[in-house]
């Protein structure tokens, strides 16, 4: 089985039910454990959370997603990858933001597949594997 995890971009799209193939996808990637989330993923998640209102019905929705999804811790493994990750569209000058670099970085070192629609974003990580599973945006 291979592991995928989770960009925030993705587990959005989820929570919003606005596309009924990833909803499908998202059943049954729980269903078979095959899912996680990097602990800068669900930092970015209870950021998107903490600006809805306190009576926003969403806030619940993340908070039992959340609950669902098993959230990996960042390691030593992961820094390491980071320096890497950063440094190479750096010189490039094409570099992919702070949080979204953590994440990378964090697949690369789990060697899991990362789950995102902003492939094209993440194709300058070498070795990075990525696949996209939104249909309906």
């Amino acid at each position: 089985m291979k592991l995928h995890f989770l960009d925030t971009n993705t587990l959005s799209y989820f929570l919003k039910g606005i596309d009924p193939a990833l909803q499908r996808r998202m059943a049954r990637a729980f269903k078979n454990e095959d899912i996680a989330i990097s602990v800068v993923t669900r930092a970015q998640m209870r950021y998107g959370q903490g600006l809805m209102a306190a009576d926003d019905k969403r806030r619940m929705r993340v908070d039992l997603l959340l609950a669902e999804v098993p959230t990996l811790p960042w390691t030593t493994a992961a820094a390491d990858h980071y320096g890497q990750v950063n440094a190479l569209p750096q010189r490039q000058g094409m570099p992919i933001g702070e949080i979204d670099t953590q994440i990378a970085a964090h697949a690369l070192a789990e060697d899991l597949i990362l789950l995102t629609d902003s492939t094209r974003h993440f194709k300058s990580v070498p070795g990075l594997k990525l696949e996209d599973w939104v249909v309906d945006r």
